[in-house]
Parts: C-alpha cells; structure tokens; sequence
C-alpha cells in the first residue's frame, strides 16, 4: 500500500526533501508524489498542502488524511470521505517560531518600533512616549497560544486568553464566548491564534474593532480568512485600531496592488511566521501510517467536529 504527497505549492526542492527523508526513516513505505501518482487505489494514507480542491474523491481507499503542518483548514474545507481520520503536525519548534515572532511583534509595539522606522525615513528625532504600556490578550489558547501567554507573562507583561469554550482551569486569566468585551476591556494588543473553522472566519472585523479600545494593536498569526481585509484599514484610519502586524492574507502572495504593502502602520511579512520542518513533521507522519495500517491510536488526531 502506499502514501501519496499532494502539496504542489512546494518547490522541487521542498519535495525532494519529503522523500529523501521518508527514504531515511521509512525506506518501506511506498511514496509517492502528486502529480506522479501511479495508482491511486494503492494509496491508503495522504499527506495534503493546499492540495486541489475535491481531490480526495479520487483515492478511494484512504484510511488516513494527514495534514503536512499543523493547521487542518485546508482539508477542512474541501470534501472529506466519511469515516477517515485527520492528523495535524506538532512540533515544539513550530511552537517556538510561532511564540517568538508574535513576542517580536508584541515588544515593537511596546517600543513602537515601527514609529522608528518612519521617522528614521523623515529624518524625524522624536523622543516623546518611548514605551507605550501594553497588555496582551491572545485569541485561541492551545499550544501554540498558550506557549505565548507563558512567553508574555514572563516578561512581566500582562496577559489574558480567550476561546470559544469555557476551562475549568487554565494558568492565566481566560475569558470565553460571551465574555468577548469583558476580554477586551483588559487589553490593548490582541494576538489571533484561533483555528479557522466556519464560525471563526472574519471574526476580525469591523464590528469587533469596535469594541476594541481605541489604539489596540492587532497581530494576526492564524489565518488570512480571519480577517475582513477591508475593515482594517477604515479602523486605522478612525484610530480604533493603532496598527497591525501580520503573516497571513487571505490570498497569498499578497497582490503588488493591496494597500497593506502602502500602509505604514501596517508589518507585512510572507507567512513565515512558523515553517514546518520535515524533518520534525516526517517521524510524526510515518508513526501515524503504521498506526492506521495496524488498527492502532492515531498520534495529534484532529476533532472533524470541532475542526481543529
């Protein structure tokens, strides 16, 4: 039986790299690499990348979908055959990349580093307001937002979590649901980590900028479709929001012609907050297809329901 790529964003040499290292590992596994499939009835388990739209349809004996990073709402919105399990990547690295770039952008707001960069740019010497005081509130609190929060509160900063459920405990102040404004009350950074399921996509948007306090600064490390592009730059320009800082668009490359790369309140960088290394994600890959194949627990197996 056989495990098929299908990531045809990757380059030749990020493929290369996948199978030089299932060659390494798993030298017994039957690998495949979209678009060179030999037989997709022989294909059992995938491991999808913006994969094309509908094509889990033509393998028709799959016992396992495997995510190649840690975000699932790629195969989440497309079909998937009733009854085969999904599994995501997680990887300590990927946790420490992700918590570093949002600390990164955390501390150039407090420093207002952007601020900086303009007047570096006007030959402007402004000595006013060095540091602006800064409490953080971090939207989606598993891994990845709760390895932040451990970050942020170690920095003597003040932090808050929210999601959609409520915790019976967690290690920082955590707000859920309905308590959404009493959350924002707190704070005047916020950082998006949520999972993109249908009920959080273009949850940031104008009405939520809104009920902001006024100059909250936003980073979005999650999704691009979290964000309601549009809303964003009216809320910069009213000063409900001060600025923002994001690694995620909802079309990717971001066009030459989209007015974030013209905005100087507005950080871009190209969805490098946290890169899946393979050599990470490969073991978690193969253990999971000798799981599926001999009926065993799968490992970092992802709720359908919940989508994440």
């Amino acid at each position: 039986m056989a495990l098929a790529i299908v990531a045809p964003n990757k380059t030749d040499n990020e493929l290369n790299s996948w199978r030089n290292i299932f060659q390494e590992l798993a030298p017994e596994i039957d690998l495949q690499v979209y678009p060179e499939i030999k037989d997709k009835a022989l294909v059992e388990v995938v491991v999808l990348w913006q994969h094309p739209k509908n094509i889990l349809k033509t393998f028709p004996n799959l016992k396992l979908i495997c995510s190649m990073g840690s975000g699932v709402d790629h195969i989440m919105a497309d079909y998937i055959p009733k009854g085969v399990p999904i599994t995501r990547i997680v990887d300590p690295r990927l946790t420490f990349s992700m918590t570093n770039y949002v600390v990164m952008g955390i501390l150039n707001f407090h420093r207002q580093i952007n601020r900086y960069i303009v007047n570096k740019r006007l030959k402007k010497w402004d000595m006013t307001q060095p540091e602006i005081p800064i409490s953080v509130g971090v939207m989606g609190v598993g891994e990845l937002g709760g390895d932040v929060l451990d970050k942020v509160h170690g920095l003597g900063i003040p932090c808050f979590g929210y999601g959609n459920s409520p915790k019976t405990s967690f290690r920082h102040p955590y707000y859920y649901g309905p308590q959404l404004q009493e959350f924002l009350d707190k704070i005047n950074a916020v950082v998006c980590l949520l999972p993109l399921t249908p009920k959080t996509e273009g949850f940031l948007n104008d009405d939520l900028f809104n009920k902001f306090k006024p100059g909250t600064y936003l980073i979005n490390v999650a999704r691009g479709k979290h964000l309601v592009e549009e809303d964003l730059i009216p809320a910069i320009e009213s000063g409900q929001v001060s600025g923002a800082l994001l690694d995620v668009f909802s079309k990717e490359p971001l066009p030459e012609t989209h007015p974030f790369w013209s905005k100087d309140e507005i950080m871009v960088t190209p969805h490098i907050a946290s890169i899946t290394n393979y050599r990470a994600a490969a073991p978690q890959i193969i253990a999971n297809y000798k799981n599926a194949m001999e009926n065993r627990p799968l490992i970092n197996e992802v709720s359908t329901v919940q989508g994440y």
